[in-house]
């Protein structure tokens, strides 16, 4: 009777795989532990080990496929006496019988049924799981076998794989050849297969978003059901992870850690504060808060350390002209993060007054986009939560965003004896590929120069 190999489970979570490698080939004999195919996950490339003993009769599923469902079929083995072609033939035989029925495959898990089910992804009719193949069959029917990243950079330059040949093993197409055939102008990708392409073009689509729903499934089957309910996403939540994700994937983060003392500069905005003119009504004309003189002190560090008031590209590094100061403000369901223009040549008061306006209107959700979108640095302040030390996210398109905490008295020593200060400390993260750590040191040092001699940001 056939063997059946199905896709394994390599991890408690894992719903599909790429079949990354073959290390067999049809008609080889292998036995327990035996090596046979490599498997990508979304982690790691692990090796799959064989179970059984007897003859590789079919491969059912090329190297190269991607998103092969997790007890799908992937070959079959002949056993000891049993005629290869025959459990060949078996193998192809079953692959049609699910395709009416693609549901049925994840109640069936007992006996042979699974084997029985699980071929129908990979069935011309079943596209989700071909659709890495239509890419690597040629015109007259044969298959053209090619890497992810070869069919990936292929698909981007328009280059048809069937017209490229293949330098890796057994004539595998690999990335090196899709960028010789690019150098050389290679054969751009025909017109004439478009019947075939036209039903699987719709294909990647759904391939695409399946991980999505997938990963909230297997995260679900960790939690009691109804212990929980699913609030959908809001396009302010989906932004700030989109952001946040390709912050951490893209920027190297290098943190500079500094505490300052508080005390000459809580007195100065004291008296600052009490000095204020009268408005017609009685009210103020300002309020400066700890915030404000924070942004302030930022501003002119970033003017004298203009080097770290940058931002990265690939090809040039963006030096700004002016320390255009983004303040994270929290606000229901999220943040924002509008940016006080050229803070290094506004006053005090009027930081505050453009500070307090632009607050209640993110919390309003009325910024407009000019208002929120750029800037050259950021800060977050959670002092006023009581938070003593964190670190923050860089904020793309910044190289720096300077995280402030909480200012607290602690004991310090000043000319050798002990004395009370109010002290906060601040964490600045920068892109390192722009600030390196001795550049933040040196920025961190004029922001600790201003906070602690506070009168300089008067004059």
């Amino acid at each position: 009777m056939p063997i059946n190999i199905t896709m394994p489970a390599l991890s408690p979570t894992m719903e599909e795989g790429n079949l990354s490698k073959w290390l067999v080939k049809e008609g080889d004999k292998v036995k327990s532990g035996d090596v046979i195919a490599e498997i990508e996950t979304d982690k790691a490339t692990m090796e799959v080990e064989a179970v059984d003993e007897g003859t590789v009769a079919k491969l059912v599923v090329a190297a190269g496929t991607e998103g092969v469902k997790v007890n799908a079929l992937i070959a079959v083995l002949a056993a000891d006496g049993e005629d290869v072609s025959a459990a060949a033939s078996s193998a192809g035989s079953a692959a049609p019988a699910p395709k009416a029925d693609g549901a049925a495959a994840p109640k069936a898990e007992a006996a042979p049924a699974p084997a029985q089910t699980t071929p129908a992804p990979f069935t011309p009719a079943a596209a989700p799981a071909t659709t890495a193949a239509p890419a690597s069959v040629s015109s007259d029917g044969s298959r053209t076998f090619s890497s992810p990243l070869a069919r990936r950079l292929a698909k981007e330059a328009g280059i048809d794989l069937s017209a490229v040949a293949g330098s890796g093993p057994h004539g595998r197409v690999v990335k090196s050849d899709i960028e010789a055939a690019v150098a050389g102008g290679g054969a751009k990708a025909a017109a004439a297969p478009a019947p075939a392409a036209t039903p699987q073009a719709a294909a990647p689509a759904p391939a695409a978003a399946a991980p999505k729903g997938a990963s909230e499934e297997a995260v679900l089957k960790l939690f009691e059901p109804g212990s929980y309910e699913l609030v959908p996403h809001d396009g302010m939540r989906k932004t700030i992870a989109k952001r946040l994700v390709e912050s951490k994937q893209t920027i190297p983060h290098f943190y500079v850690s500094v505490d300052c003392e508080l005390d000459a500069l809580l007195a100065l905005r004291a008296q600052l504060n009490d000095a204020a003119p009268r408005k017609d009504g009685g009210a103020p004309a300002y309020k400066l808060s700890v915030n404000d003189m924070v942004i302030k002190a930022m501003a002119l560090s970033l003017r004298d350390v203009p080097d770290a008031n940058v931002s990265w590209t690939d090809n040039n590094m963006v030096k700004h002209k002016h320390a255009d100061v983004g303040v994270a403000v929290s606000i229901p369901g999220g943040l924002i993060t509008p940016i006080i223009r050229k803070a290094e040549q506004k006053t005090l008061s009027v930081i505050s007054n453009e500070m307090r306006d632009l607050g209640k209107r993110a919390k309003d959700r009325k910024l407009k986009p000019e208002e929120y979108q750029g800037g050259t640095s950021s800060v977050s302040n959670m002092g006023m939560m009581g938070v003593k030390v964190f670190s923050a996210v860089i904020n793309p398109p910044h190289a720096t965003i300077l995280a402030v905490g909480a200012g607290e008295q602690r004991v310090v020593v000043k000319k050798g004896e002990m004395a009370i200060a109010t002290v906060m400390s601040v964490t600045l993260s920068t892109d390192h590929r722009c600030v390196d750590g001795a550049l933040g040191a040196e920025l961190l040092q004029a922001f600790k120069g201003y906070i602690e001699n506070p009168m300089g940001m008067l004059v």
